[in-house]
């Protein structure tokens, strides 16, 4: 029998939820630059934004993985937990603030 983790841990339910909006968002921003008609190659502008949104949408589903392997949540830096805050604004994060900054 397999636990169900939208009931025992209600936070991932509501991470997949964001996660799923973020995503929605982005796909929906790729699609608008499609739309423009103009050549992301000819645009410097449209390619970095192509591959910023392209770069997110990969973040997105290695949080997916994450919440699938059990390790959502745990910053990659210090394993230590990341604060909900920080996975409501950003909820594909990978680090805490601190790391994040180390990082930069």
């Amino acid at each position: 029998m397999t636990l169900d983790t939208t009931r025992a841990e209600p936070h991932l339910h509501e991470a997949r939820q964001r996660l799923e909006g973020a995503r929605t968002s982005r796909l929906a921003q790729l699609h608008a630059l499609d739309e423009t008609g103009r050549s992301s190659r000819d645009d410097h502008l449209l390619s970095a934004q192509r591959t910023a949104m392209e770069g997110v949408l990969k973040e997105i589903e290695e949080a997916f993985a994450r919440i699938q392997d059990g390790t959502y949540g745990t910053c990659l830096g210090c394993a230590e937990p990341i604060p909900a805050e920080r996975l409501e604004i950003l909820p594909y994060t990978r680090h805490c603030v601190a790391c994040r900054r180390r990082a930069a």
